[in-house]
């Protein structure tokens, strides 16, 4: 069935997206997302809950996104098409199932956005934060608009700023990591870290929703998604264990801008942090709006969302109304938002997202099977647990904007 969606629009289905993306774009973007996410913006709220366990979390968090990514991976490989979890819980599951995956992924994106767009801001122009976060939102659709390999491109070389700017920072601030005091705090602490920790691995979920543009997908998208993870993985707890080391746990968690400072406290420029900072807060959200575009457009296909939304542009081959109408949410959302209350939101909506693809890949025939259906559950186990111990806050709003999507549905389907 995945295979129908590449046939000719002139046949009565939706015009296909081009497979323009090699190993490389679809690697540099998932990891990307990720480090654009994590390095920047979450370790203060889970060094708040997890004190000096952090590297511990981190663990948890990476070990239930190393589940995550498997399924991912096993169900990309079968069904290489835009949409993601959406698109598989709707093969594997039924279509409840598939739109709860897609509106957990799109609004816990779109929030996603939102916290780049400010994090960007907060490091750049904190005086300005919001207009600065809007005018990036508008720049990065711009980029997108143009086609998947100009997003590819502009993505490797911020890719290419961030790793180096992260590398400087752990080396010139000389942390001395057998410092390091790993205690403080209670297991459901811990846990709720984990679970806002989860927010910096989601990026591999992006190489899965491009799954209509990459070359050869059966092959790159599971390569891709596990190389992404494993370089995260490694880059996180080298930055956490230098936190902790130059910060302490009580000073990281009271920070704003934990790279910033750490590289103040080894009295270092801080300015090196603040070109990392802005180039991986673009690098996620360029690559974030281009996989919520993705994923709406799926859902507009299957009228999950307004038919408009699965439009392709003629020349540049993207869903361009899908795109445009993410970015007028999250220049909504800038306006209003904190950032630390969309980290724990965008963490719930997606670790729903994850629990659905874990269960859509534990019914996959032995032929489509990659890994053993013991990671799968797993999979389920560990996003829920980690969705239930996040802040209360996020947890309520999370379950009241899934309500509202499931009720929509509802009386759409009805009339």
């Amino acid at each position: 069935m995945a295979d129908n969606i590449l046939l000719n629009h002139t046949q009565g289905v939706p015009v296909p997206l081009a497979r323009r993306l090699g190993p490389v774009d679809a690697t540099a973007i998932g990891l990307g997302s990720m480090l654009g996410a994590g390095v920047f913006a979450v370790f203060a709220p889970a060094a708040a809950s997890a004190g000096g366990l952090v590297p511990v979390a981190l663990l948890i968090a990476g070990f239930v996104a190393y589940c995550n990514a498997v399924a991912s991976a096993q169900l990309a490989a079968a069904y290489p098409t835009s949409g993601g979890t959406y698109f598989y819980g709707r093969e594997r599951l039924g279509p409840w199932w598939g739109f709860t995956a897609g509106w957990g992924f799109v609004v816990g994106k779109t929030a996603s956005c939102a916290a780049m767009a400010l994090t960007f801001a907060s490091y750049t122009a904190p005086g300005l934060a919001q207009p600065v976060a809007v005018a990036a939102v508008l720049a990065l659709t711009a980029v997108n608009y143009r086609g998947v390999i100009r997003t590819a491109l502009v993505t490797k070389i911020l890719l290419a700023i961030v790793l180096a700017v992260l590398l400087t920072t752990v080396t010139l601030s000389t942390p001395d990591v057998s410092e390091v005091d790993i205690t403080g705090a209670s297991p459901g602490g811990v846990l709720q870290a984990a679970g806002l920790l989860f927010f910096a691995f989601a990026g591999y979920a992006r190489i899965a929703t491009l799954g209509e543009e990459v070359r050869d997908p059966r092959r790159t998208i599971p390569r891709a998604i596990l190389g992404a993870l494993a370089v995260a993985l490694a880059v996180y707890l080298l930055i956490a264990l230098t936190l902790l080391a130059v910060l302490g746990a009580e000073r990281l968690a009271g920070s704003s801008a934990p790279l910033a400072d750490a590289m103040r406290e080894a009295g270092r420029p801080a300015w090196i942090v603040t070109v990392g900072a802005a180039a991986a807060s673009l690098g996620a959200l360029l690559a974030l709006i281009a996989g919520v575009g993705r994923t709406a457009l799926a859902m507009a296909r299957n009228r999950d969302l307004p038919g408009g939304l699965a439009a392709v542009h003629p020349r540049f081959s993207v869903p361009h109304h899908a795109e445009l109408a993410v970015a007028a949410v999250v220049c909504a959302i800038v306006l209003v938002a904190d950032l630390r209350e969309m980290i724990g939101f965008s963490s719930f909506g997606v670790l729903v997202y994850y629990a659905i693809a874990n269960l859509s890949a534990y019914t996959q025939p032995r032929a489509d099977r990659r890994w053993p259906r013991a990671l799968n559950v797993t999979g389920v186990v560990g996003c829920l647990v980690l969705a239930a111990t996040l802040p209360a806050t996020s947890v309520l709003v999370g379950l009241g904007v899934f309500a509202v999507g499931l009720a929509g549905r509802a009386v759409a389907t009805r009339r």
